[in-house]
């Protein structure tokens, strides 16, 4: 594939990603109540870091976001992004295995539902099809239209993801 074409796909990749991200920020950081009952209903972590963690992650998740889609520092935002869904899908497939039927908080809301299990595995496909966007992100040089590319011009100008297999005839070699 061309550099043109992964620089395309980028792109998209992250206005996507970074698209999920600020909506889900955005719907949880005005309810930060809301979102520490969300993080506490997985009954995952200690009771010491839910509220921490109920009151930090909207705010992660919308700057996230915003890089992401502004593609600066779109790296590492990708790999805060990747991070992030793993953690997600443990949650969900925990939740699951233990027979929890919570609605996964993920756009807010948060806490016992009903028949949620029906739902996850479509949480668990969507986080793992982000994950996916967020790995190529971080495999990709360049991506089109991004901050990244006026504040670090001395990278690679193509946008190229490395071929993890080169072809020696190619090379020259």
């Amino acid at each position: 594939m061309s550099g043109a074409v992964h620089g395309w796909l980028g792109l998209i990749a992250r206005l996507v990603t970074g698209g999920v991200w600020i909506a889900a920020g955005a719907l949880k950081i005005t309810d930060p109540a809301g979102s520490i009952a969300a993080v506490r209903a997985y009954e995952l972590l200690p009771g010491s870091l839910v509220e921490p963690i109920g009151l930090a992650l909207p705010a992660v998740e919308l700057v996230v976001g915003l890089a992401l889609v502004a593609g600066v520092f779109t790296r590492g935002a990708a790999l805060v992004s990747a991070v992030l869904f793993v953690a997600f899908v443990i949650g969900i497939v925990s939740v699951w295995a233990r027979g929890i039927e919570i609605d996964c908080g993920c756009f807010g809301g948060g806490g016992p539902k009903e028949d949620a299990a029906s739902s996850y595995p479509w949480e668990i496909a969507r986080d793992l099809a982000l994950f996916a966007a967020s790995g190529y992100l971080m495999m990709v040089k360049r991506t089109r239209l991004a901050v990244d590319n006026l504040l670090f011009p001395d990278r690679a100008t193509a946008s190229e993801v490395p071929d993890p297999d080169p072809d020696p005839v190619e090379q020259g070699s």
